[in-house]
């Protein structure tokens, strides 16, 4: 059985590592891997809401995206409850950089399978962000009697990503 490797393995921002292209002799990436997240945009699209509040990194990271998937359906569902349909909130950023992961071997006869660091390049695993600091990845907008509710929900959001985030709030 696999098991998902914790995100400290793989939150440190490298080069960018996205050729896909159409003909497989000019893809770096044999086959891309499914996206998590599939919903950018939630909430309420036709009406003006007059605060927003942003989730803004503190600091450089990757950040898969079943952790987006993750802080997406607490936030909305933290959401929907306090205030239904009463808000929009938007993903900004797209999982471009692909994963790579070694399989490690385990167990008997590990030595005879696995061969090191040679060829250690990897198979294309999953998909993330790459989020620098200051850059936001969440906003949120929603109407100022609801600050507090939309505050608390971004933070029940932060708690799901492998990075430090703050609030920022917009009038």
């Amino acid at each position: 059985m696999a098991v998902l490797r914790p995100a400290r393995a793989m939150r440190r921002v490298e080069r960018p590592w996205t050729r896909f292209a159409a003909k497989k002799s000019k893809s770096y990436i044999p086959t891309m891997p499914p996206l998590k997240i599939h919903q950018f945009i939630t909430g309420n699209i036709n009406t003006n809401f007059d605060t927003t509040l942003n989730l803004v990194s503190k600091q450089p990271a990757q950040i898969r995206d079943n952790a987006l998937e993750a802080s997406r359906i607490v936030a909305t569902n933290f959401l929907e409850k306090k205030m239904p349909n009463n808000y929009f909130i938007r993903f900004l950023l797209f999982p471009h950089q692909v994963i790579r992961e070694k399989p490690i071997a385990q167990g008997a006869g590990a030595d005879r399978y696995s061969r090191g660091m040679k060829l250690s390049f990897g198979k294309p695993t999953t998909k993330a962000v790459q989020v620098g600091v200051g850059q936001s990845l969440i906003t949120l907008k929603v109407n100022r009697n609801n600050l507090e509710a939309a505050k608390k929900s971004l933070k029940k959001a932060s708690l799901k990503l492998p990075v430090t985030m703050r609030i920022v709030v917009e009038e």
